[in-house]
C-alpha cells in the first residue's frame, strides 16, 4: 500500500530480480523516458516536471523452508515533485509492482 505521505528519498526491500523489476517500469512508470545504468545499478526516469531515482542492491534470497525468494533493496529518490505529485507516481509504481494475492 502507497503511504500517504511519499518522502523525497526512502528505501524499500522488493522481492524480485534486477530483470523483473526493469521490466515492470514501463508499465509502472508510464509516460517517462527511462535511462538504466546496468554498471551503476539504477535507472533514471525523466518527466517534464521532475525525475525518480531508482538505485538497487542485491540482497541474499529469503528462504521459508524450501521457498527462496530473491530479493533487491530499492531506494527512490524523487526530485522536483511535490507531495501530490510523489504519491500519484508512487502509487502506480506500487500497483504495477504487486504481485498476487489477497
Amino acid at each position: 500500500m502507497t503511504p500517504v505521505d511519499v518522502q523525497e528519498t526512502f528505501e524499500r526491500v522488493m522481492g524480485c530480480e534486477v530483470r523483473e523489476l526493469l521490466a515492470w517500469l514501463p508499465v509502472a512508470l508510464p509516460n517517462a523516458e527511462v535511462s538504466v545504468e546496468h554498471a551503476g545499478r539504477r535507472a533514471i526516469a525523466h518527466w517534464p516536471q521532475g525525475s525518480l531515482t531508482l538505485a538497487w542492491e542485491a540482497l541474499a534470497p529469503r528462504r521459508i523452508a524450501l521457498l527462496q525468494i530473491p530479493q533487491l533493496r530499492v531506494t527512490f529518490h524523487y526530485g522536483g515533485f511535490d507531495q501530490d505529485r510523489r504519491r500519484e507516481i508512487q502509487r502506480r509504481f506500487d500497483l504495477a509492482t504487486q504481485r498476487g494475492g489477497g
